[in-house]
């Protein structure tokens, strides 16, 4: 597993956006958690961009990528990525994982990240993995429903305990109610996706929206793969 900085990411008390009465969680304007940078974790995906020079490259990223760079490429991709991180049970992290934050960074869509990508990647899920232990109080590589509660709602989401419980049932294929890390990196990121869409088009912030069958399928393609 990549090494944690610790903390939340952002610098600021309590880390993410509080909720406000009424309509959507979060400080930000439009109500909406996760919606600023520092906030959620990753949020802003790709960095600076084309046309804004690259980087300096930590040493430390730099090891890590010539370790998991098995063939020498000079890219990685999702398989390679997927040999070098390890959930707290000791198994390597899902495909579905792997596949996404491979996805989330390729910025020229070519299914593989360069070592400035993966420093990008290599930082994000350090975040994620501080939020993750920050409520993963035994130890133990896994967080349960009550955890994943607390987390959620530090992120500004104040969903119910029968939307926790799903989202641990669907993450959890041996029944323990319980939601590894790479499991909660991919519901964190598919919530943040889902909250976006529907927040571009919840024009008056109520919390409600009117939505055609293919704008509906477009947004859940879109935000699942």
């Amino acid at each position: 597993m990549f090494g944690s900085t610790g903390g939340y990411p952002g610098g600021n008390s309590g880390g993410y956006p509080g909720g406000n009465p009424g309509g959507y969680p979060g400080g930000n304007p439009g109500g909406y958690p996760g919606g600023n940078p520092g906030g959620y974790p990753g949020g802003n995906p790709g960095g600076a961009g084309p046309g804004y020079g690259q980087p300096t490259v930590n040493p430390d990223v730099q090891r890590w990528f010539t370790t998991v760079d098995k063939d020498r490429s000079g890219q990685i991709n999702w398989q390679e990525l997927q040999s070098a991180l390890i959930n707290g049970q000791g198994k390597n992290f899902s495909d579905t994982a792997c596949k996404l934050m491979i996805g989330m960074f390729d910025i020229d869509k070519t299914g593989t990240i360069d070592i400035n990508e993966f420093q990008q990647l290599f930082t994000y899920i350090n975040q994620w993995l501080a939020v993750f232990k920050n409520y993963d109080r035994d130890q133990s590589g896994q967080i349960e429903e009550p955890e994943l509660a607390q987390a959620l709602q530090q992120m500004g989401f104040k969903f119910t305990p029968d939307f926790v419980k799903f989202l641990i049932a669907k993450s959890d294929l041996q029944h323990h109610r319980q939601m590894s890390v790479d499991q909660f990196i991919v519901v964190c990121v598919q919530i943040q996706r889902f909250t976006e869409a529907f927040r571009v088009r919840d024009k008056e912030l109520k919390g409600v929206i009117t939505i055609g069958f293919e704008d509906f399928l477009s947004v859940a393609i879109n935000c699942t793969t």
